[in-house]
Parts: structure tokens; C-alpha cells; sequence
């Protein structure tokens, strides 16, 4: 089940990416789920897409495992 404020979505992903997502969020404590949402605010920062300031990467929860 989603988070409240939390929109859901299906992801259809290659095995070989799943793996390597799954070994670099176990390293950063993070579950997969977590990672992919970091990495995805990472890429969004680095072209320059500001998003609202409770929304940054390094907002509290984001490295929760679940």
C-alpha cells in the first residue's frame, strides 16, 4: 500500500537494473522503492527542476527501509 500523499505506479523493470537498484539501496539503507525515488529527484535537481522544499532528496524518511 502507498504512503498517504503518495502516488502509486507500476513499473515494469529489467532484472539486471532491479539487481543493481536492490544492492545500491541495501549499501545506502534505503528499500528499492526509496532508492528509485532518490535517484529520480537526483536526475530532476541536476537538469535544474526545482521541486517544492519538502520534497527534497534529503528530506527526513527518505532513507526508511520498508
Amino acid at each position: 500500500m502507498a504512503s498517504p500523499g503518495k502516488k502509486s505506479f507500476p513499473l515494469r523493470i529489467d532484472p539486471a537494473v532491479w539487481d543493481a537498484l536492490a544492492r545500491l539501496a541495501g549499501a545506502e539503507m534505503r528499500s528499492v522503492n526509496a532508492q528509485i525515488e532518490y535517484l529520480l529527484r537526483e536526475s530532476l535537481a541536476r537538469r535544474g527542476i526545482k521541486l517544492k522544499e519538502d520534497e527534497s532528496p534529503d528530506a527526513p524518511g527518505d532513507s526508511q527501509k520498508g
